[in-house]
């Protein structure tokens, strides 16, 4: 599976931090993520991951053009709601796009390790037949 992994400034710890809790989950799938979180998560996790350009720089339209062509099966945005900068990328993007294209998608935590436990747990091949 294709998981892309994007996080707000105040949220790419929390991102590192979920990497680290579920590296043996994620070292099975394909990772992409915008520049500076896929560059945190490899720091800690040593994981393999494709990085696009900071979400600021385009980042968030590459790994948007991957949803639009198919090519990311679930999603887990970690956001900040309160307190968003000008320089971070646009959650309601990715959201749209992900609706659109019926992508799973984590905007928070609790949701997040639902969804990768789901994926875990085989819960998520229906993915491979919606290709």
């Amino acid at each position: 599976m294709n998981i892309g992994l994007i996080a707000h400034d105040s949220k790419k710890k929390l991102m590192q931090n979920f990497c680290i809790a579920y590296r043996g989950i994620l070292s099975k799938n394909t990772l992409y993520a915008t520049g500076t979180t896929g560059r945190l998560i490899e720091e800690v996790t040593n994981l393999s991951i494709h990085k696009y350009l900071a979400g600021h720089l385009g980042g968030e339209q590459q790994i948007g053009a991957q949803i639009e062509h198919n090519e990311i099966d679930l999603m887990i945005f970690l956001r900040d709601p309160l307190s968003p900068k000008s320089h971070e990328p646009d959650a309601s993007y990715i959201i749209r796009l992900c609706d659109i294209h019926n992508i799973p998608l984590a905007t928070n935590l609790a949701t997040a390790e639902l969804l990768i436990k789901s994926l875990d747990r085989g819960d998520m091949e229906w993915r491979e037949m919606y290709k």
